[in-house]
């Protein structure tokens, strides 16, 4: 039985690296998100310069992963509807019948997080906590107990530098606002918990920073002419991809637990990503 790794955000960016990372890996591989088909309107997503909404499907993906000759299941996802992911969960397990990874990757994108301290809004900070804490917990939880029947598990959760640090500038002059800076400071927390609670009972757990990625929101943010600025300070999405497949099967991964995980330094670090410097 090949093992099965749970990728959320799947339908773009660093999630959908991830997805064909594992399954080139030889997992069966599940994916949720709230896009099913390429160019769906959802209510709080970034949109590109013109409008529209940003490429990519998780249809698109999963027919990616099955182009690799791996198996793949699409599961609906909405971070703001809680309920969603212990049906994500359970559809998994009805599906493969076990979880091996489970890749904490999605996030609540709404321009609103990023509003300035004396403009935050009390509904702001309810997304937040339903997109960032609510909503992964339900789901890692759900995960988790499966894994503990299992005999163990990998939870990875991506976090950013809001999560970790002070903005260098105010979040109307393209820092980052409390909402986010909070959701990501949350997320840095659930892995060591996870650790220090279940790792005798077989669950691994890491906080990953991927760092500046590459991805088609980032694009979207920044524009094509920041991402040219940025050069050697970013990487493509293959890069923490890479990263959280050697996070969830390399011997050496577990003394990288109770730690923030900078994707790009450790990928470095041990030649993860041998064409990529």
């Amino acid at each position: 039985m090949n093992k099965v790794a749970f990728i959320t955000g799947a339908s773009r960016g660093i999630g959908r690296s991830a997805a064909l990372a594992f399954a080139r890996a030889g997992y069966d591989v599940a994916i949720s998100a709230r896009t099913l088909e390429e160019g769906e309107q959802h209510q709080h997503a970034l949109r590109d310069a013109a409008g529209a909404p940003l490429s990519g499907s998780l249809n698109g993906t999963a027919e990616a992963i099955r182009a690799l000759g791996a198996r793949a299941l699409v599961v609906p996802m909405d971070l703001l509807d809680s309920a969603t992911a212990e049906q994500a969960c359970a559809a998994v397990l009805s599906e493969y019948g076990r979880i091996d990874v489970l890749v904490n990757n999605a996030i609540y994108q709404g321009n609103d997080l990023n509003s300035t301290f004396l403009a935050l809004q009390p509904d702001t900070l309810e997304r937040m906590f339903k997109g960032y804490i609510l909503t992964p917990l339900l789901l890692t939880q759900a995960v988790v107990q499966r894994m503990l029947g299992q005999g163990g598990g990998v939870v990875i959760n991506v976090t950013s530098g809001a999560g970790e640090s002070d903005p260098p500038v105010a979040a109307d002059k393209g820092g980052w606002g409390y909402a986010y800076g909070a959701g990501k400071a949350a997320v840095s927390r659930l892995s060591g918990i996870l650790s220090t609670e279940l790792g005798e009972q077989g669950i691994r757990a890491y906080t990953l920073n991927p760092g500046v990625v590459t991805t088609e929101a980032l694009k979207v943010t920044i524009g094509e002419k920041g991402v040219i600025a940025l050069r050697a300070g970013s990487a493509p999405p293959e890069v923490p991809a890479a990263v959280m497949l050697w996070l969830a099967t390399d011997p050496q991964a577990p003394q990288y637990q109770r730690r923030t995980v900078a994707a790009q330094a450790l990928a470095l670090e041990h030649g993860i990503v041998a064409d990529w410097r």
